[in-house]
């Protein structure tokens, strides 16, 4: 009898034995995986403080873009509007918009088409060349729309060549885009826009109204 509560003891310290190394074990790999877990969140946390900083970085050059692009539109408004000192536009009475931070010249599209066609005049084109000159002297790293714009009268002489109103000032926005290339603007600052005369800017119920709405706009984004 004492043999078997001998051997029933042995069977009992050894359970307690392996259940204080299991125990062990199993604190070990929490252990660990509490370690890696804190290492994740370390390295999370480090990504967010790098992000923030760059995030403040790009947000006080922001702020100083805007600034800049602010100062410069309020001087070029206020020459403008007195009519002294050099706009840097040479007549073309540029439009100044602080709000949205654009400088838009409009050109009638006599100047640059013939009726219902979108190929550039074969006429020397002095205003385009001009504006060429302007963005490549001051304007290098900014984004500019060529909008083509026209009355709300259907297409009659070259009706076969577009589809509506729509498709002809697209394809005049992009010969001008094209011309302005040729002249050297960079290809990526530049994006042709149709508006066909869905944005009209008179009556197109009168001669001089549809006059004012056959039209392209080259508009400057002063802004970054």
């Amino acid at each position: 009898m004492a043999n078997v509560l001998k051997r029933i003891m042995v069977v009992l310290l050894a359970v307690a034995g392996l259940s204080l190394l299991s125990g062990c074990t199993d604190w070990e790999k929490k252990y660990n995986g509490l370690e890696v877990e804190h290492q994740n969140l370390m390295g999370r946390y480090e990504t967010c403080r790098i992000d923030l900083d760059q995030s403040a970085a790009g947000k006080n050059a922001l702020i100083r873009n805007l600034n800049a692009a602010n100062m410069e539109l309020a001087e070029l408004k206020k020459q403008i509007e007195n009519g002294t000192g050099d706009d840097g536009w040479g007549g073309l009475n540029p439009e100044i918009d602080m709000g949205r931070g654009t400088i838009t010249v409009t050109l009638p599209n006599t100047l640059l088409f013939e009726p219902g066609k979108a190929e550039l005049k074969k006429s020397v084109i002095s205003e385009l060349d001009q504006i060429a000159t302007i963005l490549q002297d001051r304007y290098r790293d900014k984004d500019v729309s060529v909008v083509g714009h026209t009355d709300s009268d259907p297409i009659l002489k070259t009706k076969k060549l577009w589809k509506d109103n729509w498709q002809l000032s697209s394809a005049r926005a992009l010969a001008v885009v094209r011309y302005l290339v040729k002249r050297g603007i960079r290809p990526k600052q530049l994006g042709a826009v149709g508006a066909g005369e869905f944005r009209p800017v008179a009556s197109n119920s009168t001669i001089s109204g549809k006059a004012k709405n056959r039209r392209v706009q080259i508009v400057v984004y002063t802004y970054d």
